[in-house]
Order: C-alpha cells, then structure tokens, then sequence
C-alpha cells in the first residue's frame, strides 16, 4: 500500500485528488495538509466527504511528512514547493508537484514569467515533467515529478503527434482555449465572482499567460525546433473543462489520411487519449470528472491549415488525475488504476 501526503489538501485540485485516491485499491492518504484549516475535520472544508473521510486537516511540516509518506502531493501555489524540497526530504520520499516550479528548465525564463525568484534551481535538471503519454519512461525513476499546467496538457497533446512527424510549419502556431473557472483555483478573486463570470466570455492573459513558455519548450523537445506560438486562453462560466482549439500550417502534400495516421500512431495504444472518428468533435461535456483527453482534427484546404482540437477537465487529466497516473508509473503499477472514471453527464 502507497502511503500518500497531500499538501494543499484543501484547494481544487487537492480535493480532487483526494476523490480519486479515496477509490484506489493501493493508495492509503496519510496526510491531509492545510495551512488554513489545520484541526478542522476534512469534511468540513468539502462536504461531500462527510462520512467518507474522518481525518482532520494537519499543517504542512514537510520534514515529518516526509517519514510517514512514500510520495507527497503538493498541491500549492506557485513558489512554495521550491522553498520545500532538499536533500533529506527527496531521500525519504517522492515529490509529484503540481505548481510550475520545476516544469521549466530555464530558471530565468520561470523567474520572468512567475515573476518570483526560484528557491532551490538546483533540482531543475533532475525534475521531470510528467506527460505520461511522452514522458513515462522517464517518470519511472523520479523523485521530482513536475505535473504539468491543464493548458498545457491539453494543448501539448493535442499538437504532439504533427510536431512529431513535422507535417506542421512550427512557427505557426496558434492555440485558442476556453476554461471552466476551477482552473483559477479555489481562494476569492474578484473576476471569478459568480456575477462576473455567468453569462459571459473573456480573454485573459493575452501574449502573457504563463503557460506559454510550457507548451513552447515541449513542442520544441518534439519538433527539434524552436517553438514561438500565440497563446490566448479564455474564462467561461462553467465549474470544469478545457477546450483547446489550435491552428497551424500543415507542410506541403500533407493530407488528412497522414494527419490521421500521426494521433494513431502515438496514441492508438493510449488509455487516456481518445482520437474521436471523423467528424466527431471533442467537447467537455464528454471528459467531465475523468482523466480523458479527446482529441480530433479538420484540415482546411482552403487555408492550408489544420484545426486540432482537444478536451479534458482540467481538474483530472490537467493536475489531479494527471497527478495520480504519474504515480502509478512511478511505482510500478497499471497507470489506469484507480483512473478508471466514467466522464459525468449531465
């Protein structure tokens, strides 16, 4: 049995994780860690759990969770899990973190787009960024995994396999992706106010968000090419969700039977990745409460572009799913075990 820690236990994604674990046949949560509800029952924080989880939320001593825990999630706002880690901690168990703290190889570029400084740089290079469906057999090893951003995820593998092959002009591109408002986390923020969101749609973030530098340097890892692209992500009123919609050049001669052929050969053998027959199109009422990305295409000829679409929840396969699956791989275990979510409809 997995002896599990979870530091920001209660935020979104750490309740989330907390539900999927709750149902895994190998994973015990031994710590359910809050800063801000420390002795307060769990399931006081997230009814939904009450009579589920008895356990009262404990702080964030990382030095004592380390001993008791095999691998910790930290859950945590950007900065925090950097000002954590060490030599005695890493000898005694995991870290799988889901903030960008180490997803990003360049300190200077994390430093420019977060704004803060990085605390400990010097685990940057042993960190690996955990996109199961390209990077697991690097995951296998890690003692810092990076989980990758819910942008990221959902656009990175909605590209991958055309970078991939280069059946598209990498200096194309362009990524348009709609979010449901869990995405921006759980603490009180004036834009997110029910009023502000419901029935309307904003862009935010415009040619500065900070996923951007993430989905370029993996797209440049596949391609072996440097990778500029225009990012745009947008606010709907919806609890849960990803839809990422991106444009690209395709190189000439590239038909949509050689388009086709790219997602299945990557992704034919992929449990958690969907590529939707012809003409089906992904949306997030399909992946709701699941760690499924669907993914399909449509080539415009009159363009000579290619239109990639993918969905996920940004809750499951964009952190806490994504989370759980890289530490399947970490243990040995099927990486499908306790993932096994049917999406919810309605």
């Amino acid at each position: 049995m997995i002896k599990v820690g979870i530091i920001g236990s209660t935020g979104y994604a750490g309740a989330e994780i907390v539900r999927i674990l709750l149902n895994h046949p190998e994973a015990e949560i031994v710590w359910y860690g809050s800063r801000s509800y420390v002795d307060q029952k769990f399931a006081s924080v997230f009814g939904n759990f009450t009579e589920i989880v008895d356990a009262k939320c404990l702080d964030d001593n990382i030095e004592e969770l380390s001993k008791e825990a095999d691998v910790v999630f930290t859950a945590t706002p950007q900065g925090y899990c950097a000002t954590i880690v060490n030599d005695v901690v890493l000898s005694n168990t995991k870290i799988i973190d889901l903030s960008a703290d180490f997803r990003l190889k360049d300190v200077s570029v994390y430093e420019k787009w977060y704004k803060i400084e990085h605390k400990s740089p010097q685990y940057i290079d042993e960190a690996v960024y955990g996109l199961c469906e390209v990077n697991r057999d690097k995951i296998k090893n890690a003692r810092i995994l990076a989980n990758p951003g819910c942008f990221t995820t959902c656009s990175i593998l909605t590209i991958y396999p055309l970078a991939k092959e280069h059946l598209i002009d990498m200096d194309s591109i362009i990524v348009d992706a709609k979010s449901g408002t869990s995405g921006a986390g759980r603490g009180a923020k004036l834009p997110n106010l029910f009023c502000e969101v419901n029935e309307s749609i904003k862009a935010y973030g415009v040619a500065t968000h900070r996923h951007t530098p993430e989905i370029e340097e993996q797209l440049c890892y596949a391609s072996g090419e440097d990778v500029v692209i225009d990012f745009t992500p947008h606010l709907v009123p919806m609890n849960r969700g990803i839809l990422a919609t991106a444009y690209a050049k395709v190189k000439d001669g590239v038909t949509s039977d050689d388009i086709r052929a790219a997602y299945n050969k990557y992704y034919e053998n992929e449990y958690f990745v969907r590529v939707l027959e012809d003409g089906v199109l992904p949306e997030t009422k399909w992946v709701e409460g699941s760690n499924f990305l669907d993914v399909n295409f449509k080539l415009n000829p009159r363009t000579n572009r290619v239109i990639m679409m993918g969905a996920i929840d940004n809750l499951v396969k964009g952190a806490a799913g994504q989370a759980v699956q890289n530490m399947n791989i970490m243990f040995g275990l099927p990486e499908n075990m306790g993932l096994k979510l049917v999406p919810m409809f309605p």
